[in-house]
């Protein structure tokens, strides 16, 4: 560990690990990160496209809803509307804010058995989860169409390089290319695609380590205690320089049933 003389203002340096670790995360709400962690917008936009598709269809399903926000500011939604959500914690959030809204929330384990029969919805949607595209196609009616937006493995890819030795990257296959190629496999029609690389700017330490508890899978074992060291390094960068700027992946992939089996 650097000692308290290397670390550049280091009570400040304490105060915004404490900070950090008490802070409250629940759904998918990264309020507390607002003016910390600037991150730019994709070039497309994920709702309104999801929103022009809507009144084309009569059932809808929205694979990991996380609280539901997302979902419930696309209204209005079709009476046949269903979500699904893994995690626990947002479970409960997300029936509380779509139980009004008709929509009935599914909570899953595996998102290869998913809780439908086959051919149940016109429009499936997935902004960050997970999917297997055999069971994206089983559920989908034909000509159904799939619309995602996924994080690539690539994701701030920077913050493994400056807190690990020798970065995992577990997700580094998962990107575009291998997404499309799944999907055309899985017997879809791939009808749109779009990658980005988005600047981010990370303004204090605090902004990573909050970060990092609310996506566990980015720096895999990380804790203010087992990476004590390196966040004191960090800290010390930012100070100098202002900002610590990584780089976020996002691709979107518009994709539709095809008629016959895969």
């Amino acid at each position: 560990m650097l000692s308290k003389s290397e670390i550049i203002n280091a009570p400040h340096f304490k105060q915004l690990l404490a900070e950090a670790e008490t802070a409250a995360f629940t759904g998918w709400d990264f309020q507390w990160l607002e003016n910390r962690m600037i991150q730019q917008d994709p070039p497309w936009d994920y709702p309104a496209l999801v929103q022009r598709k809507i009144p084309q269809v009569t059932s809808l399903l929205d694979m990991g809803t996380g609280d539901g926000e997302l979902l419930a500011s696309l209204g209005p939604l079709p009476q046949d509307s269903h979500a699904t959500e893994a995690y626990s914690p947002n479970q409960s959030l997300a029936v509380d804010r779509l139980a009004n809204l008709g929509v009935k929330v599914h909570p899953i384990e595996d998102d290869s058995r998913l809780p439908f029969p086959a051919e149940r919805f016109e429009l499936v949607i997935n902004r960050h989860e997970s999917y297997d595209p055999l069971e994206v196609w089983r559920i989908l009616k034909p000509n159904g169409m799939f619309i995602t937006q996924q994080v690539s493995g690539l994701d701030n890819l920077e913050l493994n390089q400056v807190l690990e030795d020798h970065p995992s990257l577990p997700f580094i296959n998962w990107g575009l290319p291998n997404a499309a190629e799944e999907l055309s496999r899985a017997n879809f029609s791939i009808e749109r695609v779009d990658q980005a690389a988005l600047q981010t700017i990370f303004k204090d330490v605090g902004a990573v380590v909050y970060y990092l508890k609310a996506i566990p899978w980015q720096v895999e074992g990380f804790s203010i205690e087992t990476h004590l060291d390196k966040l004191a390094i960090l800290h010390n960068t930012i100070e100098r320089n202002g900002y610590l700027m990584t780089t976020a992946h996002r691709f979107l992939i518009v994709a539709r049933k095809k008629e016959v089996s895969p």
